[in-house]
Parts: C-alpha cells; sequence; structure tokens
C-alpha cells in the first residue's frame, strides 16, 4: 500500500493514510496512486479491523460502509480542520483539472433519480441523506453526482460512463429498483469500483399477474368491448370471447415469473406445457407442467405467454419461420423483453390469421413510435405495466433500498451483479485460468439441448497442490458465469454465483484430484460435466450421458483438451466447429475448402480420435461466422455425422 501526502500539518503527516489506490493523480510537485475525493483520515481513528483490510490490494471502497464514515466523522468533529488533511486536492480526471472539495459528513448522500416508494426512502433515511430528484436531464446527473455516494434508479435513467467519471470516485453502489440493468453501463461501473444491484424478486407476482390479465382480457375482448360502450354502441355479437378452460398454454421461459402464470393458469383449468432448456423438469413437474421441446411447444399451443429474457439466443426467436410452425388463431401474451418478438413478422401473422390476436406490455422500443402492433385492431397494448402494483413498487422500494444501505454498511448483496471481490494476489495466479473455467462453462451449455434442463454440474480440478491450498470460488462462480449468460439475462460474479445457480435449480459439486506436476503452477486441467442432459453433439456425451469438456492452460492461452471421450488440442478463442466424422483422408481439405470458399478464415484445426480409420472429432476455430448456408454444407459432406457451431 502506497500513501501520499497533502497540504497536512507536518506533524499529522505521519498518521495519514488511503484507501484502494486506483489511479494516479496529480498532487502538486509528486504524483502518488489515488482515487479521486479520497478522504484522508488521523489513523489513530481508524477502526482496527478497516485498517487491516486497507493494507490489502483487494479491498475495495464500493464496500467501505457508513459505519466507516460514522466512525471518522466523530473523529472528524473532534479533530481540528489540521488533522484532516484534505482540505482540497487537484485531481486529474481524463486528463482534465479539476478542484475536489471532500468534505466529511456524517452520513453518505443518496440520490434517488426517479420516484421509489416512501417505504424505501424510510430505510434510506435511517441511515443516509436523501436526495429525491426526479427528471433530471443527463447533464444535470452529472453535475450533481459528485456529491453522492450512491444512486437509485429505475429503466428511465441512462447511467452512463460519464456519470461514474463525473463522480470523482465517491459513487459506491448503484441500485436499479427493478430487474433489468440494461440501462447501467456495468463495465464503467466495475471499472470505477461501484457495486451495482438490483431488485429481482419483488416484481415477480405482479408481472405473472399482469400476464393473465392481458391472457383473459384477450380471450373475452374486454378493451374492445369497454372502447365500444364509451362509444355509445352495444355490441354483443361483435366481440364473442373464447374460453380459456381446457385450452393448452405454453409458457415459454419457466423462470420466476414464467411459473408463476403457470400456476395461475392452472387454477383457470387450462393444460399448460412449457419450454426452457434450463430448467429442472422435477421443477416443472411440481407444478404440474410438462417440458417440451421449443418446436413442440409452439406448435401444440392455443395461447403463447413469453417469459424468456432477451439474449442473442432469443432475439426475434418469434419470427415469420416460428409464426409458421404455429397453430391457426393462435394467441400470444409478452410481459417479458420486446426484442424476442419480430414485429413485421408479427403483424404479417397477425394479418394471414396465424396469430387470432396478441396482447403486448413490452417493446422492441419503449415508449413505441410508429409501431404497426399498437395501432392493429388485433392487438391490445400496456405501456410496460407489469411491475405497476402498489404491492410490487413498495416491495422493489424496499428490496432496493436494502440492498443500497447494505452496500454502503459493508456488506454484500446476493443481487449484486458485478465487482467480485477477489485478493489481487488470487486473481493474478487465477487469471488465465478464470477465462479457461468460463470458456468451458460456456462451451458446455451450448452443447445442450432437449427439455431435461441442467440440474447437475461436477466440477474436477486437477492440481499438483494441496486441495485446501487451492481458492477454487472464482472458477467456480467463472463456470456458473458461462453456463448461465448464454441462456439469460442474469449477471454472474463472485458475489451472487451460488445464489443464482440455487435459483436455476442446479448444483455445482466440486472435485480436486492429485496429478503428478509441479505445485507452482496452481492447476493441469479443468474438466465441466453435466449431468444427464441431451446433447446436440452427442459425441460429448459419455457413456453414463453426461457432457464432458475438459481444458488447460498453455502459455498463458486457455485450450479445450477434451470433448467427450476424443482428446483435441485447440484455443478456446473466437468460434469453434466440432464435426464428428468417418476417420478417412481427405476430410481438413473438404471442410477447410468449404469455409474458405464462403470467405471463412480458419485460425486452427485439431483432429482427436479413437483409433485410426474410425470415428474422429475435428475442432476447427473460425474467425469469422458461418452463414447457414456454410453449416449445412459442411454438414452434407458424406463422411460427416454430426456438427455443432460454437461461439465464446
Amino acid at each position: 500500500m502506497e500513501a501520499a501526502m497533502l497540504n497536512c500539518n507536518p506533524q499529522q503527516q505521519h498518521q495519514a493514510l488511503f484507501i484502494d489506490p486506483v489511479r494516479s493523480v496529480s498532487l502538486g510537485p509528486s504524483t502518488a496512486r489515488i482515487p479521486p475525493a479520497t478522504v484522508f483520515l488521523p489513523r489513530t481513528h481508524f477502526p482496527k479491523q478497516l485498517s487491516r483490510l486497507s493494507t490489502s490490494r483487494s479491498f475495495s471502497s464500493s464496500f467501505l460502509g457508513s459505519r466507516l464514515r460514522e466512525q471518522s466523522s466523530k473523529a472528524a468533529r473532534r479533530a481540528s480542520s489540521r488533522d484532516l488533511c484534505c482540505a482540497r486536492a487537484e485531481t486529474a480526471v481524463d486528463s482534465k483539472c479539476v478542484q475536489a472539495d471532500t468534505a466529511v459528513d456524517s452520513k453518505p448522500t443518496v440520490l434517488v433519480a426517479e420516484k421509489l416508494g416512501e417505504a424505501g426512502l424510510k430505510v434510506l433515511r435511517t441511515l443516509a441523506n436523501v436526495d429525491c430528484s426526479y427528471d433530471l436531464t443527463h447533464e444535470e446527473l452529472c453535475t450533481k453526482i459528485s456529491l453522492c455516494d450512491a444512486l437509485i434508479v429505475r429503466s428511465g435513467t441512462k447511467v452512463t460512463r460519464q456519470v461514474f467519471e463525473s463522480s470523482r470516485g465517491r459513487l459506491k453502489v448503484v441500485g436499479r429498483a427493478g430487474v433489468g440493468i440494461d440501462n447501467v453501463d456495468l463495465h464503467a461501473a466495475t471499472e470505477y469500483g461501484c457495486l451495482v444491484v438490483n431488485a429481482p424478486t419483488a416484481n415477480t407476482v405482479a408481472a405473472a399477474e399482469h400476464g393473465i390479465a392481458l391472457l383473459a382480457a384477450m380471450a373475452r375482448n374486454v378493451p374492445q368491448a369497454d372502447a365500444s360502450m364509451k362509444q355509445g354502441k352495444w355490441q354483443r355479437n361483435k366481440y364473442v370471447g373464447v374460453s380459456l378452460v381446457g385450452k393448452t398454454l405454453a409458457v415459454m421461459g419457466f423462470g420466476k415469473v414464467g411459473s408463476e402464470v403457470a400456476r395461475r393458469a392452472k387454477g383457470l383449468g387450462m393444460h399448460v406445457i412449457a419450454h426452457d432448456p434450463y430448467a429442472a423438469a422435477d421443477r416443472a413437474r411440481a407444478v404440474g407442467v410438462d417440458l417440451v421441446s421449443f418446436d413442440g411447444a409452439i406448435s401444440a399451443a392455443d395461447f403463447i405467454s413469453l417469459h424468456m429474457p432477451l439474449t442473442p439466443a432469443t432475439d426475434k426467436v418469434f419470427n415469420d419461420e416460428s409464426f409458421r410452425k404455429m397453430k391457426k388463431g393462435v394467441r400470444i401474451i409478452n410481459v417479458a423483453r420486446g426484442g424476442v418478438i419480430d414485429d413485421e413478422a408479427l403483424v404479417r401473422a397477425l394479418d394471414s390469421g396465424i396469430v387470432a390476436q396478441a396482447a403486448l406490455d413490452v417493446f422492441t422500443k419503449e415508449p413505441p413510435v410508429d409501431n404497426k402492433l399498437v395501432q392493429h385492431e388485433k392487438v391490445i397494448v400496456t405501456p410496460h405495466l407489469g411491475a405497476s402494483t402498489i404491492e410490487a413498487q413498495e416491495g422493489v422500494a424496499i428490496e432496493i433500498a436494502e440492498a443500497v444501505a447494505g452496500a454502503l454498511m459493508g456488506e454484500l448483496s446476493s443481487t449484486a451483479v458485478n465487482a467480485p471481490m477477489v485478493s489481487a494476489e488470487v486473481l493474478s495466479e487465477l487469471s488465465p485460468y478464470v477465462s479457461l473455467a468460463e470458456s468451458l462453462g460456456r462451451l458446455a451449455v451450448q452443447l445442450v439441448s432437449g427439455v431435461r434442463g441442467v440440474k447437475s454440474v461436477k466440477v474436477i480440478y486437477a492440481s499438483a497442490r494441496a486441495a485446501d491450498d487451492l481458492d477454487t470460488r472464482l472458477l467456480r462462480a467463472m463456470i456458473t458465469k458461462g453456463i448461465i449468460e448464454p441462456i439469460s439475462d442474469t449477471f454472474v460474479n463472485l458475489v451472487n454465483a451460488d445464489f443464482i445457480a440455487k435459483q436455476r435449480g442446479f448444483r455445482i459439486i466440486e472435485e480436486k484430484v492429485p496429478h503428478d506436476g509441479s505445485p507452482q503452477e496452481p492447476l493441469e486441467s479443468i474438466q465441466v460435466q453435466l449431468a444427464h442432459v441431451e446433447s446436440k453433439f452427442a459425441s460429448a456425451l459419455s457413456e453414463g450421458g453426461d457432457i464432458i469438456v475438459e481444458g488447460k492452460v498453455k502459455d498463458g492461452i486457455p485450450h479445450l483438451t477434451k470433448v467427450g471421450a476424443y482428446s483435441v488440442d485447440v484455443s478456446l478463442e473466437g468460434s469453434l466447429i466440432l464435426c464428428r466424422q468417418v476417420d478417412q483422408p481427405g476430410m481438413i481439405g473438404k471442410v477447410g475448402s468449404i469455409l474458405g470458399s464462403q470467405n471463412v478464415n480458419v485460425n486452427f484445426m485439431s483432429v482427436g480420435r479413437t483409433a485410426p480409420r474410425r470415428r474422429a472429432i475435428m475442432a476447427i476455430g473460425v474467425d469469422d461466422e458461418p452463414t447457414k448456408e456454410t453449416l449445412q454444407r459442411i454438414g452434407e459432406v458424406p463422411a460427416i455425422e454430426e456438427f455443432v457451431y460454437l461461439k465464446f
């Protein structure tokens, strides 16, 4: 830990210290690494436990709490102005010099930038000064944020990199009153040492209830009939609806909201099926729901309710091709994310009669502008009201207030979505293995198909070190991150990995096995097993039905070394094509020629086989994403029995 002095009383200089050096700033004649607007305190008044922690480079000021501020402010009141040693510091941020006045207050300041329930404000006021300033422009937010320790927003406020830069290092926590955090720049938050928390549970029931409300209103034409009567009309025959009893509802996405919708639909006498390749089958059975394939769900449904996250895999997943597979006259409800539906394709499906009606609470762009669906006579719409109940708003307010208050007090929240805390020593040693762990998790989950879902994950670490000398918490978290993030909009880190895994209904079992090698290297290899799942690439399965992928670090680069029973050796970078083939001459040339003819650059190729002239796996790393037509041509090569395209 370095130390730096400002214009202090010389007799006090030996007592000054600072916390968490993060960048170089100008201090007049000399330069030292300190965060902007760091508060300097006399060491004699510093809490004993935090004084110890301050010597560790891993201790972040993001997690310093109000307890520290309260003790330090009492010390400050007892000390003279010269003892504070921090009257004014000239701070360099992005090559621009600004004057930062640093004052020690008895309480942290929380800026509430969007309306928050009174119950949540009451929680905050017990430990903080609360500034409720709504409808701020981005420029106004950037101006105010340098005086705030915490910020609470909903979906309407963009917390950009500029906001974090403008905070000059003071902003400790951002709370998102709701689930989605796409309006917060997480990379910038982490870079500036700011914890981000959300409130993912309080509005679950409200969103489910709104989905059911739209379902019933659509089935019985309630909005249209109401509008007709308000125009003085009495049109009973025009608004004949359909019954819900005995109809099949397909719940697309069996998470918290989806499962609650399923429970309520069962109570209405509906037959409920669901699609979620990553949900546990026993969890669905407990609700009386059968998990089926995507095509099986949409082709059998009378009603389809969407509850899936918006990810690259689900972006516009409901498109022309999907609508052609549905029953004529199907009805669709969306209270999840607007982007999962191709708007133009839905308009065509409505006009052709494939889709009889749609009920939408969410849109690709909000508020929607010149959206044909909003004006369509077969569509009922609401302005993103899924979480808009008095009870949900109060619950969200309390949940986010408690999370923010806890963070300011130095506590870690299970809803934290960034900034894992790990010592610099462990991080430095495990850095290449962190990338390997995430890539193996990401690779394994992309091999899953079918409806069983991931229920159990086993991780085997081979190491020459004693088991208790190997800290695998970060690796476990990164494997969880790799498994979950490709199929969810949930952010996973060291703080919330175990919580998220449990929430998703699967457990991670770790095993450490001895390996003859140098204990100087923390690991020889990592193997990830997904137990009892179906795979889109059968060669990745063991005899027991587990997907197996294994890797190691070579020259600082993560490598894939095993898929199922096949040994390979390819770097885990970019994208990968795996092919199972008959081992015969010319196969590498055939596949390479197909890729080359389509201007797809191959950066490596490896073949693993069990015996000559039998079956083999060819692993091909590519720099460019192949088109569907290119992949189809590879699959048409006679000796290739199966293949899969994977992204890292």
